[in-house]
């Protein structure tokens, strides 16, 4: 399975309507490709800015291809992006997953007890 992580800045004024944007393009496509397994889209507002961080996770290269085009390094752009971002990211990274736990993998009888330190 391949993570593709994408990030980009908006002005907080703008990050409520650039997430709805997000949400009828670039998360509905991803949805509608072959391979898709999901996407999780996060957000930190610092101060006047917002960060935006899309992950998507896929069956394979090849089903970012599928997304992406050839050149799955370089990020997708919808045509109003340029209206929210402040800067155009060439590239996204990916990354192989190595592992992942979902939740009911482990039977918390298995698990020993966390011991926490009081600060």
């Amino acid at each position: 399975m391949i993570a593709r992580i994408w990030r980009g800045i908006t002005l907080a004024e703008k990050a409520d309507a650039y997430v709805n944007y997000l949400n009828e393009t670039g998360l509905k496509d991803y949805a509608k490709t072959p391979g898709n397994q999901g996407v999780t889209m996060l957000r930190r507002q610092q101060g006047e800015h917002c960060e935006i961080v899309l992950i998507s996770l896929w069956d394979s290269m090849a089903a970012v291809r599928a997304f992406a085009g050839e050149n799955p390094e370089r990020s997708v752009y919808y045509p109003e992006d340029e209206q929210y971002l402040l800067e155009m990211e060439p590239l996204v990274r990916h990354y192989e997953v190595a592992d992942r736990l979902m939740p009911g993998d482990i039977d918390p009888k298995d698990v020993a007890p966390i011991a926490r330190v009081k600060r």
